[in-house]
This record gives structure tokens, C-alpha cells and sequence, in this order.
């Protein structure tokens, strides 16, 4: 069978050729050739995701991305699909499903929903829902740790997840499908398709956080 995060690969590349380079992204001001550089960069060039985090690094980073983003659109994708290099430790499959499956069902859902749209673009299978919901029990506390409210994660089967434990604002309970969870967790709240319960204050206090691995 086929890992989850090489089928969320070769379906985000399959999405990246119906759209074309020059669709917009939810990483504005990223086109799809802009992410799909970045997507190559963190696969295969190591050497110049440090511009992520050192300042002095960053126009390094961003002239690699930017020609990536210039090569034909059919290379860069065929790129991206290919993945890692043959010595890389993420082509095992169960590394690739740890680093790789929610990075890639979030920029996924970045092209999806590019138009800023709220909710959901396609159908996920219960094998992949279900491993969502597991990467949400191992990241909730570090997505929310900058949540000034508790926050409870609740999917349709009645699971629950306490991400951020309950503050003097209170707690805001978010529930929805784990992809739709997943996205909230990562700031991407305004198309995400959640029902939000508590009082305005906690509320707001909670969109306001920065949150995220960012």
C-alpha cells in the first residue's frame, strides 16, 4: 500500500498542473510556481533552508526559489513529484509520512483554496483523515503553545483533543473534519470550516494569537 504522504505528493503535483504556475496561494503573495519552488528547495536543497531563520541567509534562499519558480512548469512539478534525492532519509516512507504528510495536505489546501473560499475542495479518504487526526494529537500543544485561551479540538466522530490547556480568558472549543482542524491549528482560520464555541473575548483572543510552528 502506497504511504500517505507520497499519495498527498503526487496529488498536490496532479492539482499544480490543472492549475498552472501563475494561480494564486493562501501563502500570498506565493504563486503555485513560488510554492512549488519552496516545496523542491526544502526537499533538495538544504543548503539554502537556513535563510528561513538567518536573516543574513535570506536573499540566498529567496534567488534559489526564484529560479526554481522560473524553470518550465511541467520540470518544476515533475521536481516536486520526484521528491527527495536518493540519499536523503525521507524516502523511506515512514520518515516521509512524519515530515512530509501534513506539510503537504497544508499546501495543498493552500492551492485549493487559493481564492480565499471557506471550505473544503475535495474528499479525503478515512485512512488520511484519520492520520491527520493523529499528527493533531502529536502537534496540537506546540500549534496552539501561543494561544492566550485553552483550546479543545473536537472532529465529527466525537474525538476531542485538549491542544492549550483552559485560561482565565476561558476556552474556545473548534470542531470540524481533522483536515478543516489542521488548518485553524496553522492560522489558516478565515477558509477553514470549523464551528467555534466560547465567549467573544476568548474568541478573539485566540485569532489573534500567532499560531502555528512559525
Amino acid at each position: 500500500m502506497t504511504h500517505l504522504a507520497r499519495l498527498e505528493r503526487d496529488a498536490l503535483c496532479d492539482t499544480f498542473l490543472a492549475t498552472g504556475p501563475d494561480a494564486p496561494t493562501l501563502c500570498s503573495p506565493w504563486t503555485t510556481a513560488d510554492l512549488a519552488a519552496h516545496l523542491v528547495i526544502r526537499d533538495r536543497r538544504p543548503d539554502l533552508s537556513p535563510g528561513v531563520w538567518v536573516p543574513a541567509l535570506a536573499s540566498r534562499l529567496e534567488e534559489g526559489q526564484a529560479a526554481y519558480a522560473a524553470k518550465p512548469w511541467p520540470e518544476l512539478v515533475d521536481l516536486v513529484r520526484s521528491g527527495p534525492p536518493a540519499w536523503s532519509p525521507v524516502r523511506l516512507p515512514r520518515l516521509d509520512d512524519a515530515v512530509n504528510l501534513v506539510e503537504f495536505v497544508i499546501h495543498h489546501e493552500d492551492v485549493l483554496r487559493g481564492d480565499g473560499a471557506r471550505g473544503p475542495r475535495r474528499t479525503m479518504s478515512l485512512r488520511e483523515e484519520r492520520a491527520v487526526w493523529g499528527s493533531l494529537n502529536r502537534l496540537g500543544r506546540l500549534l496552539f503553545r501561543r494561544s492566550p485561551v485553552g483550546v479543545v479540538l473536537r472532529d465529527p466522530d466525537g474525538r476531542s483533543l485538549h491542544a492549550r490547556s483552559t485560561t482565565e480568558l476561558g476556552t474556545v472549543v473548534l470542531e470540524g473534519s481533522p483536515v478543516e482542524l489542521l488548518l485553524a491549528a496553522y492560522g489558516r482560520r478565515r477558509v477553514a470550516e470549523v464551528e467555534v464555541t466560547g465567549s467573544d473575548e476568548a474568541v478573539e483572543a485566540l485569532w489573534g494569537a500567532q499560531l502555528g510552528l512559525g
